[in-house]
């Protein structure tokens, strides 16, 4: 089929095309038009997928008619238009099938926001109603199955929305595309000659969706392991979201039977939820115990020091770094961790001895921390803070 959008007067000959597909069930033929058929699917986070499955229509037509500048407004008219077949008359008159041949699809795995407004799962017929000023409306059909845009009735609207159309670097093929991609949206916009029209899908309740997927995942294989419940306990941490639950679960990662186990991993995630309850004393405490836990490396310790820096716990954090720095025999990094935690008290004549110590230690290669030693260096010299 050569135009993506019939006229009436094609009508007889859709029926004629129609009627030859129906024998020809099972065999498969080049796409009509020259239109090629396209998917593009974006994750939005790690869960909720997009995916719009459509044919694909150039500007210069297979049989080398240059149709540019003919796009807009003639070969896709503006507005509602009666395309003399199915459903479309002038009394019901269709919208564009926002591509070429069958329906354009738009699908979606979990419920989202479409330019601010609630679409649930599930797949759509897409279609659009082109202007020429003003606004484009963006329609999602219940109806994902018919042919194109002939059998369109609005009372099968799942959704509308309006999106404004834009002035775009030229595209030969109509094209669907993810011009932005965030944890919790996109944005998609369909492309064709010099214009684009973007549109955006948000997630609103990210973080629930996660702990929902969470909670079944550890009721499987996901749950076999303790590094699952830390996981999940530390995501809810990072997020302040469900954080009673988050407690059981980095528990489980510490002490369920035959796959707890007490390390830093699960120590520091109980330590994570316990700072967000407010509980900071217990969380101290499982802290020290992580510390001092064989499975603690001196760069994971020397990271927890430079946190307590942060949360302005200065002494609380030299005491870790004095720690570090015993455990681990003045290996690197534990002096330049001595170093910060002394200058973080004010000491800074101790301060200095260490980091002139740990300047001494740099491993062989290490090319991004010296030039970094050595201004701190002279900061130290006018007693200047170097955390």
């Amino acid at each position: 089929m050569k135009n993506f959008l019939l006229k009436p007067a094609l009508a007889s000959a859709a029926l004629l095309l129609c009627a030859q597909f129906g024998f020809a069930q099972g065999v498969t033929t080049p796409p009509g038009g020259g239109n090629q058929k396209s998917i593009v699917t974006q994750y939005i986070g790690s869960l909720v997928t997009v995916t719009i499955d459509y044919n694909s229509p150039d500007v210069h037509a297979p049989n080398g008619d240059d149709r540019k500048g003919k796009i807009w407004g003639q070969l896709v008219p503006y507005g509602l238009n009666p395309l003399g077949f199915g459903a479309s008359t002038p009394e019901n008159p269709s919208p564009w099938r926002a591509g070429a041949n069958q329906n354009t699809t738009f699908e979606v795995s979990h419920d989202v926001k479409v330019q601010g407004n609630t679409l649930k799962a599930g797949k759509y017929g897409l279609h659009m109603i082109p202007q020429e000023s003003g606004p484009w409306t963006i329609i999602f059909s219940n109806n994902s199955g018919a042919w194109g845009s002939f059998f369109y009735s609005p009372d099968e609207d799942a959704l509308r929305v309006e999106a404004d159309k834009e002035d775009s670097d030229y595209h030969e093929w109509l094209t669907f595309e993810f011009t932005d991609r965030q944890p919790e949206q996109a944005t998609v916009a369909l492309m064709w000659e010099d214009i684009k029209v973007p549109f955006t899908i948000t997630v609103d309740n990210a973080k629930d969706m996660y702990v929902a997927n969470m909670r079944n995942e550890l009721q499987n294989t996901q749950g076999f392991n303790w590094q699952g419940w830390a996981a999940a306990a530390n995501y809810c941490a990072n997020n302040d979201v469900n954080l009673e639950e988050a407690l059981t679960w980095a528990e489980s990662g510490i002490s369920a039977p035959f796959i707890g186990q007490k390390n830093w991993t699960t120590l520091s995630a109980k330590a994570n939820v316990l700072n967000k309850l407010g509980k900071t004393d217990e969380a101290m405490a499982v802290m020290d115990e992580a510390v001092d836990d064989p499975t603690a490396t001196s760069f994971a310790i020397h990271g927890y020091g430079r946190q307590l820096i942060g949360q302005d716990k200065k002494d609380q954090a030299l005491e870790v770094f004095k720690k570090n720095h015993k455990k681990f025999e003045g290996a690197w990094p534990t002096s330049y961790g001595l170093a910060r935690g002394y200058s973080a008290v004010g000491d800074f004549k101790n301060a200095l001895k260490y980091i002139k110590i740990a300047q001494k230690n740099v491993p062989q290669g290490d090319t991004l921390n010296p030039p970094v030693i050595e201004a701190n260096i002279k900061k130290l010299e006018n007693k200047e803070d170097i955390n």
